[in-house]
């Protein structure tokens, strides 16, 4: 089962401003250590003219034709990387057309996830998905017990980076930001993985730290904070930990850059993974999730910034926002949906009726029913439950009638940041947010 992600057809994506404050990081990196890497675009893959010979259609396609040595194999050519594409020169700042629109992409391996998305601008502080990945891989398995990544974990890993690599080679990318974070940055031979990563990939994955992490996190959910918000809490529970943003609106005129907003905030070394290997995710009693609750509930009770939202908590334009699969599979198993739907889940409003509902529904539940669920399935059943108590604990120490759902996190922001670090929308005349 794929992990609810942005489909390819999506229609244009709403996000924050660029942060100042967070690097864009190297332009692309190297994608690929491969030759090809310059291949046509994926949707002319497939095509076979009739009458041309296999030598003349390779040559067309600008690949070389190699001869095969003495012993059969082919000679392995030299890696070629990929040059970032230049801006093109257009007068007055006008708009390139639809088919010369520069392609940005982001990459998220996560302890629990590996996502790609392509995307091209749109209208002001928007871009519109073009290509997308999902699969959970389960990097971070066993890394809480034995500080390391597992072999069957990092296999499946690389397995899902060479499709990324795949679609990132056959298309013209301007600029890329590949991430990982927990499972990479807490495993003792993560930096070991992602020279692998890099040799049989050819993607070349930086890990980013907690507070960059955070801040992604809210560039990637601005849209979703309306006009008269005056205060939200926004928490991305992960595989291996959970960030959590205090942003306070009250304060000043507030900045198209929803990251510029954030008073306070903290990572968690706790995530679905984590809590779940401890504390057991198949057969969960009411006991074990109120552990489970307790457990979390401490780490916050450590974190110094809680009550710099004080003072808004008690108004009805005080909000929490949740980016995480945990917020989407409640929102998804609330709407009795048959199959996820990212477009009737992402920018959900859910009142604490319902939360409460839909979380007591899933304590009742064992392991079959949560399987059997469409919205949960055989790769959250055993996770879903350990998202929820890091939810109900976040809760408790923020309480509010309404959570916002959003389906969209740490990419959304890195399309966010590079689209605005390249002037894509500095001559846009269409007005901004």
């Amino acid at each position: 089962m794929e992990d609810h992600d942005t489909g390819a057809g999506a229609s244009a994506v709403g996000v924050s401003g660029a942060s100042p404050a967070v690097p864009a990081g190297p332009p692309a990196g190297r994608f690929s250590r491969h030759a090809g890497a310059h291949a046509r675009h994926a949707d002319n893959q497939g095509e076979n003219p009739k009458g041309k010979t296999r030598k003349r259609r390779k040559r067309r396609r600008g690949r070389k034709v190699f001869a095969r040595d003495e012993n059969g194999g082919i000679p392995s050519p030299e890696p070629a990387p990929i040059v970032p594409q230049p801006r093109p020169s257009l007068p007055n700042g006008a708009r390139p057309p639809h088919q010369e629109l520069p392609v940005f992409a982001a990459l998220d391996l996560g302890t629990n996830n590996c996502r790609l998305l392509v995307a091209v601008p749109a209208r002001h502080g928007h871009f519109r998905v073009i290509d997308a990945f999902s699969r959970i891989v389960r990097l971070g398995e066993g890394l809480s017990a034995s500080g390391r990544l597992g072999q069957a974990a990092m296999d499946r890993a690389v397995e899902a980076l060479k499709v990324c690599g795949d679609k990132l080679r056959n298309r013209k990318i301007r600029k890329a930001r590949l991430i990982a974070t927990e499972a990479c940055r807490s495993a003792e031979n993560g930096v070991e993985f992602l020279e692998r990563v890099e040799r049989e990939a050819g993607l070349k994955l930086e890990i980013i730290d907690r507070q960059t992490e955070a801040r992604l996190a809210v560039s990637g959910c601005g849209s979703l904070v309306e006009r008269e918000t005056r205060g939200v809490v926004l928490f991305d529970i992960g595989g291996g930990s959970s960030e959590i943003a205090l942003i306070d609106l009250t304060r000043g005129q507030r900045s198209p850059q929803l990251a510029n907003h954030i008073v306070s905030w903290t990572s968690l070394p706790v995530g679905v993974v984590s809590l779940a290997e401890r504390f057991g995710g198949r057969t969960v009693t009411r006991e074990t999730f109120a552990a489970m609750v307790d457990d979390v509930a401490v780490r916050l009770k450590a974190f110094d910034g809680r009550n710099r939202l004080a003072h808004v908590l008690a108004s009805p334009n005080f909000h929490l926002l949740g980016t995480s699969g945990t917020v989407t599979t409640l929102a998804g198993v609330h709407l009795d949906l048959e199959r996820y739907d990212r477009r009737r889940v992402d920018g959900l409003w859910m009142d604490r009726q319902s939360v409460d509902r839909m979380v007591e529904k899933l304590i009742g539940w064992d392991f079959q029913q949560r399987v059997a669920n469409p919205c949960i399935g055989a790769d959250r059943a055993d996770l879903v439950l350990a998202g929820c108590a890091i939810l109900e604990a976040i809760r408790g120490v923020w309480p509010s009638e309404r959570l916002r759902v959003a389906d969209r996190g740490l990419r959304e922001g890195i399309l966010s940041e590079l689209m605005a670090d390249d002037g894509v929308w500095r001559h846009d005349g269409r007005g901004r947010q």
